[in-house]
């Protein structure tokens, strides 16, 4: 790459420490020693990488002469087109000044800089496919996490089971989906959840009308649980000290089922054994680590909790082949690697 090129990224914070700017295009940016500053409309760039917090509507007429990168993590292009929640999206970024435009649709927004961009980078072969109709150039890239924690060795359990996820409050309500299984384990024994989440959310275009997460996790949750806030030094103490981690997603919901398996690798990373809704890409991953962990009923969740809750060589192999898994398929090496082949392909 020529030392001389200006190259702009519109991150997901302004100090870059967001997950999304850490574990993707930033993570590559500071192991391959590449420059670059965060992008400002009405500068000229070389080339801009745009996470999801960018103005689509701006960066979709840039100039030819800037190559555009856009980094389109989520399953934006599964929702139906109607989906009152497309319309919602596009009329609050633009009420929130995010996009300098006002877009009808957010999705058709997505899609105008997919056909602008010079590359879209995605995280599953399903986003892939809804996307390359309008973009020949789609690259499938997972996040890494760079963080420094000791991965669980001791398998062993007490009493009382210790379960564990995280992830945002807005989607704790994947937890309905599981609930009656959680109540049957919990009348069987004792049992603490330990939910690793922001305590406080927005319930409304990711700004407006606040609320606690605890009052959300009562509404869906009859089993005794705990909220941990979350940050990345909360989350490596509290996570290996579970005995399972779970990750429960609403089926139905398109948004959902196209999720990466990112948060699966993460737990897995940390040594965890972990029971998962089946999607396409925790089914893929689950396959290839030689596990088989998904459920797509509740008598499966019932079955495979009830199966390490009650094993530790169970939960041993399931946390060792997880983390070994990871170690080798998605190491840093693989996901820098990743990553040249989405600049090399837009730079040459």
């Amino acid at each position: 790459m020529r030392p001389d090129l200006r190259i702009g990224y519109v991150p997901y914070s302004a100090d870059l420490q967001h997950p999304g700017d850490r574990r993707r295009f930033c993570f590559w940016a500071g192991r391959r020693g590449v420059d670059f500053e965060v992008a400002r409309p009405g500068r000229r760039y070389d080339l801009v990488v745009l996470s999801a917090r960018a103005d689509l509507t701006y960066w979709a007429k840039a100039p030819s002469s800037t190559r555009v990168v856009y980094d389109l993590i989520d399953s934006y292009l599964a929702i139906p087109p109607r989906d009152p929640r497309d319309m919602a999206r596009g009329i609050g970024k633009f009420a929130l000044r995010q996009h300098s435009r006002p877009a009808l649709s957010y999705r058709r927004a997505v899609v105008a800089l997919c056909r602008r961009a010079d590359a879209v980078v995605c995280t599953t072969v399903e986003q892939q496919a809804t996307i390359s109709p309008y973009n020949s150039n789609v690259h499938v890239v997972l996040d890494h996490h760079p963080m420094a924690f000791r991965p669980k060795d001791d398998y062993a359990r007490g009493p009382e089971l210790r379960l564990v996820w995280e992830g945002l409050p807005h989607t704790l309500g994947g937890f309905a989906s599981i609930a009656p299984v959680l109540e049957e384990i919990a009348a069987q024994q004792p049992l603490m959840l330990t939910l690793i989440t922001d305590l406080r959310y927005a319930r409304l275009a990711g700004s407006f009308l606040r609320a606690d997460t605890a009052t959300l996790a009562e509404s869906v949750l009859r089993v005794p649980h705990r909220l941990v806030p979350w940050s990345e030094d909360n989350l490596v103490r509290e996570a290996p000290r579970a005995d399972i981690a779970v990750i429960p997603l609403d089926a139905g919901d398109a948004f959902a089922r196209g999720k990466p398996e990112n948060k699966l690798l993460l737990l897995w990373r940390m040594g965890l054994p972990t029971v998962t809704t089946a999607t396409p890409a925790y089914d893929r991953a689950m396959a290839a680590a030689g596990l088989d962990l998904t459920c797509t009923t509740t008598g499966e969740w019932a079955t495979r909790l009830a199966a390490l809750a009650g094993d530790e060589s169970a939960r041993a192999n399931a946390g060792r082949a997880g983390r070994a898994f990871v170690e080798t398929a998605h190491s840093a090496a693989a996901r820098l690697a990743d990553w040249d082949r989405v600049i090399d392909s837009v730079l040459g």
